[in-house]
């Protein structure tokens, strides 16, 4: 037997309840899924006599049962009202077998004195699969691998639009093929060449010219690419997961049409669907955006230099890219429309633009395009961009080899049929919203990944929320995923590691009188005989006054951010304090170890403050982690 995870906090108060409306249908969602994903369900209560008999009968036939002790959850007054809407029983114990009601102790006797019990048990599924995972990114093949572990029938469907350029790639994701990897080993391309200009300053000599071959680069990172693809399809054989490369579409409940390259449809049925399509970059919807603009989805595998570039928008992915064509040597403009890096420290994200301008980059602040019109063909061509001012009826225009569009994404959840069996996403943005296991409103519906309503769109996340996620519905595990205190980093030329809150969001949520921000400009020993910048790199922390100065946010702006702020999530999940860091003792010379010297008071009851020395060896620890694959 296995208990169920409820809310396990105190006994159940007596009386009725009084739910919203929200709320009951969230439960009934709650419980229709235990009734589905179990083979027996028992909901019963631990001192219960008549409870106690049937989970003996279920042993004694070696079944296995799942329960759910209402006097064991802190909602099981409610619970046990829903139930009775469903079953018109009010009783304990309630019993389900393979979906079907049983009713109570005395019915599920009968039952088995009848033999009606036993074919009931003896019922197979009529479902091709456990779980289908419509898919092949990071989570869903962190999903449906986990799930193959735990014994289950696994299928994921996996097909790559091609983009209005006509790229596509294989299995893998985005981060795999367009995304984190070929992003990291671009701007690693870029700290080379930084690497090579700041080594004759170490004493190396060179006379002849160093030039970047762009086809070079992108020929050795597909090929790397490549094998990772055939890696991923080579785990999935080994753990027996069926593997299809057609596009899932619902066209009912529990059942899907997979349409492959050759437009042949095959129909496929489970018992339970995750749904892990990602998301697409965004287009402009103006004239020539689609004919003549690429994204990133296209530009890792250009297969000629990009050429003097204009990058439109500027979120990360923009400032990224535009980072990395212009440490290769490119002519790189940045069109924003209005901040930089929305939703991260609006202070960092300003020091990031600022380095960016300072080594080359050129911005054009509050436009955005509204035309683009080729004007040679070639590879790269020649475009014209028209572009108008957000504030003064103003219009520019330029001309470039390349536009890159990074405005933003789009999930891909509109054209798979989840209207067809009543699965709801946000109107706007086509995401899914989920309740805290990764469940839709549709209970045998799941979803993991960028499709989520509300959660970060990061590979690691996507990676533990799907295997969390199989263990949970195949596992017996109660383990969900914990979205707080996430990491992340921005790989601009100088790099941005960030974990917790940031300075805008830390005073909305607990007011600045509540908060002291500490920080520091640091000069990296490696820049110093180079003859860099000085007062360039940056940290700080903010730290919450009324719990003791627990550390609610980190930043870092400098070499290496990805593997310094790695170390600090860690100690932030600990619930490191201002004063723990203080007491930490870090390793010389390293960019870990920051003297915070100076606190940035916000609001009253300043405090003279040790020097905050943080010295941590992180760098073991992976930025981009693909830990599906073994």
């Amino acid at each position: 037997m296995s208990s169920l995870p409820g809310r396990r906090t105190r006994h159940s108060p007596p009386g009725p309840s009084h739910l919203s409306s929200e709320a009951r249908e969230e439960l009934r969602r709650r419980l229709q899924g235990l009734i589905e994903d179990n083979r027996v369900m028992i909901f019963s209560k631990s001192y219960c006599p008549h409870s106690k008999r049937v989970k003996e009968l279920f042993s004694s036939l070696g079944v296995e049962y799942n329960t759910l002790e209402l006097d064991q959850v802190d909602d099981g007054a409610n619970v046990q009202e829903v139930l009775s809407e469903i079953t018109n029983q009010r009783t304990v114990p309630n019993i389900f077998v393979n979906k079907v009601h049983m009713g109570g102790c005395d019915r599920t006797f009968k039952a088995h004195q009848s033999g009606l019990l036993q074919k009931l048990l003896q019922k197979e599924s009529t479902y091709d699969y456990d779980l289908i995972v419509i898919g092949g990114g990071s989570g869903g093949l962190a999903c449906a691998q986990e799930a193959a572990i735990l014994g289950k029938k696994v299928m994921v469907l996996d097909f790559v639009v091609p983009t209005p350029q006509g790229t596509s790639w294989g299995l893998g994701g985005t981060c795999v093929n367009v995304g984190c990897i070929p992003k990291k080993l671009m701007h690693q391309a870029a700290l080379l060449g930084q690497a090579l200009r700041d080594s004759r300053k170490f004493g190396w000599e060179y006379n002849q010219q160093v030039k970047h071959n762009w086809e070079i680069m992108t020929e050795a990172i597909q090929n790397h690419i490549g094998s990772l693809n055939w890696s991923y399809g080579l785990s999935l054989k080994e753990k027996s997961v069926t593997y299809a490369n057609s596009y899932g579409e619902f066209v009912e409940h529990h059942k899907i049409k997979a349409t492959n390259r050759k437009g042949q449809e095959t129909y496929y049925t489970a018992a339970k669907f995750v749904i892990a399509t990602g998301a697409r970059p965004r287009y402009l919807e103006i004239q020539g955006d689609k004919e003549y603009c690429i994204t990133s989805d296209d530009l890792f595998s250009l297969p000629y230099c990009p050429g003097k570039t204009l990058v439109v928008g500027a979120s990360y992915v923009a400032l990224e890219c535009a980072g990395f064509l212009a440490g290769v040597g490119l002519d790189v403009t940045v069109m924003v429309r209005s901040i930089l890096l929305r939703g991260f420290d609006q202070e960092m994200a300003e020091k990031v633009g600022s380095y960016m301008e300072q080594h080359g980059v050129k911005f054009l602040r509050k436009f955005v395009p509204v035309m683009v019109q080729k004007l040679e063909k070639g590879s790269p061509g020649k475009l014209k961009v028209v572009a108008k001012s957000t504030q003064e009826p103003e219009t520019i225009e330029g001309v470039y080899n390349t536009v890159l569009l990074a405005i933003g994404r789009e999930s891909s959840t509109r054209k798979i049929g989840l209207e067809k069996i009543g699965v709801k996403i946000s109107e706007k943005s086509g995401k899914i919203p989920v309740n805290d296991i990764e469940q839709t409103n549709v209970p045998y519906v799941y979803a993991v990944g960028d499709v989520l309503d509300g959660k970060l769109e990061l590979t690691p996340v996507a990676i533990q929320a799907g295997k969390l996620l199989a263990r949970r519905l195949f596992g017996g595990s109660s383990e969900k995923c914990n979205y707080i205190n996430v990491p992340t980093t921005v790989f601009t030329p100088l790099e941005y590691g960030c974990c917790g809150l940031s300075e805008e969001k830390a005073i909305e949520i607990y007011k600045k009188e509540n908060l002291e921000v500490y920080h520091t400009l640091f000069w990296p020993l490696e820049w110093t005989i180079a003859g860099r910048e000085n007062n360039t790199c940056y940290a700080k922390i903010i730290c919450n006054k009324v719990d003791n100065n627990r550390v609610i946010g980190f930043h870092i702006l400098g070499p290496n951010a990805g593997e310094v702020t790695q170390g600090f999530a860690a100690a932030m999940k600990c619930g490191i304090t201002k004063q723990l860091l203080d007491d930490t003792i870090g390793i010389h010379p390293t960019c870990g170890i920051h003297h915070f010297g100076d606190n940035e008071g916000i609001g009253p009851g300043h405090h003279p403050e040790r020097l905050l020395r943080l010295g941590l060896l992180l760098s073991s620890l992976p930025v981009c982690s693909h830990s599906f694959q073994t």
